[in-house]
């Protein structure tokens, strides 16, 4: 949008003086900046500093940790989507954020005066480094030798800066080789994934919200801006997910997985990761089929203008609950995947890469958001499914369901990929050798 200029509210000199730009554009970037600080410090660490503390009781007591650390995550989920997003649509977004604010610091309060009872490890140091070393060496061999001669021929050293990497930096590097396959291929997983936080919402702003909060009832049912009536927050769909995952946990956890266990049927997290992968492309068809039905509503001219908030939307007249079933599935499709994906970093990762395997596992998930995010901006270019020059934030005028139905086949392949990889991996585990020296590596 083009930059106007901001006026005084009344021409004469008593007016108070006004901001000379309406844009935070530097606060904002700021703050995104200190988020992902943030975010990528805690996640990377915080999982395998948790798996750390039941990491002696045994490898069911680490898969048990994952499930109760991601039901944790989910229970705070419901509390912001609950409270804190109706609390910012229908009353201030100060107040909003000034009770995430409070929360934050008890946490962090709470954290700190607990320290003293946690198990903790030396830290040994980053291991990035090393393994680009290692990369490196292996990439331009020539020169890493020239280089490594130069640092043996330094007077006055016992040890020279560029040589080969000890054993143990070595067997890392082998296993960082091994699991990146893995974990590349679950990106597009999280493709689709992270579409319930982005084409979801604006999929859900485009279908019909009841507003059962109305207050009064002779306002207009087409158009709800009275400041008496509160309306559902469209975020609440998210709820659908966040319950899903909050009932399945302690059922898996109790249930499923102790019977599976005594049946020794219970598959490995590799295989968990394939049926999440499934359960992710059947939200992503099912989220498809609906956009093609909404669309054949908006053809026929049949739609209902609501507001939400400031902005006026012409949705059609399916309720918003034909989502609920994108949501379920998106849901149980976290429970075996992301879960699993954590077990699985945190397991197959040698003890002093942990943290960095964590991280780059929270690093793809991130990629694989980006990604989508990408593949809409490039169809949004001219002559694109998401091309819609007319309304900026309308996607009655897109072919939205096509870029579902995208997204599908892109799971599809890669979930094939996934089961390859997988097999191999498992072969690669199951050879005596490699056994034993990632039986040594993790302690």
């Amino acid at each position: 949008m083009a930059e106007l200029p901001l006026e005084p509210s009344c021409p004469s000199a008593d007016c108070p003086g006004s901001w000379s730009s309406p844009y935070c554009a530097t606060t904002l970037y700021l703050v995104l900046l200190l988020l992902a600080l943030a975010a990528s410090s805690v996640r990377s660490n915080l999982t395998s500093f948790g798996a750390d503390q039941v990491m002696d009781l045994g490898r069911d007591a680490t898969r048990r940790f994952f499930n109760w650390f991601y039901w944790s995550i989910n229970l705070g989920a419901v509390l912001s989507l609950l409270v804190v997003a109706f609390i910012e649509q229908n009353i201030s977004f100060l107040w909003g954020y000034s009770i995430i604010v409070g929360l934050v610091g008890l946490a962090f309060f709470i954290f700190l005066f607990a320290t003293p009872v946690f198990i903790t490890k030396p830290p040994t140091g980053s291991q990035v480094s090393s393994m680009l070393k290692i990369a490196f060496q292996n990439c331009c061999p020539r020169r890493s030798s020239r280089e490594s001669e130069g640092a043996r021929l330094l007077p006055g050293q016992r040890s020279y800066q560029w040589g080969p990497s000890s054993q143990e930096d070595m067997a890392n590097f082998q296993v960082l080789v091994k699991l990146l396959p893995v974990m590349v291929t679950l990106v597009p997983y999280w493709m689709v994934y992270f579409q319930m936080q982005s084409t979801y919402v604006l999929q859900g702003l485009h279908l019909h919200i009841p507003n059962i909060f109305r207050t009064n009832p002779n306002s207009s049912l087409a158009l709800r801006s009275e400041k008496s009536n509160y309306r559902i927050p469209e975020a609440w769909l998210l709820l659908a997910n966040v319950v899903v995952v909050l009932i399945l946990v302690p059922v898996k956890d109790h249930l499923i997985d102790p019977l599976l266990l005594r049946c020794k049927l219970l598959p490995s997290a590799l295989q968990k990761m394939a049926l999440g992968m499934f359960f992710g492309f059947t939200s992503i068809i099912v989220a498809g089929v609906l956009e093609k039905e909404r669309l054949e509503y908006i053809a026929a001219n049949q739609t209902v203008p609501q507001l939400i908030g400031q902005d006026l939307y012409y949705a059609a007249p399916l309720p918003i609950w034909w989502q609920i079933p994108q949501y379920l599935l998106i849901g149980i499709s976290e429970i075996f995947a992301s879960i699993p994906g954590l077990e699985f970093a945190y397991s197959e990762a040698p003890r002093s890469m942990q943290g960095a395997i964590m991280g780059i596992f929270f690093c793809l998930s991130g990629v694989g958001s980006l990604l989508g995010s990408g593949l809409v901006a490039l169809l949004s270019l001219p002559g694109g499914w998401m091309y819609c020059p007319k309304d900026f934030g309308n996607i009655n005028n897109c072919q939205m369901d096509l870029y579902f139905f995208l997204l599908a086949g892109i799971q599809a392949v890669t979930a094939v990929l996934f089961l390859w990889i997988a097999r191999r991996y498992e072969r690669t585990r199951q050879d005596p050798a490699s056994q034993s020296s990632s039986s040594r590596l993790r302690g």
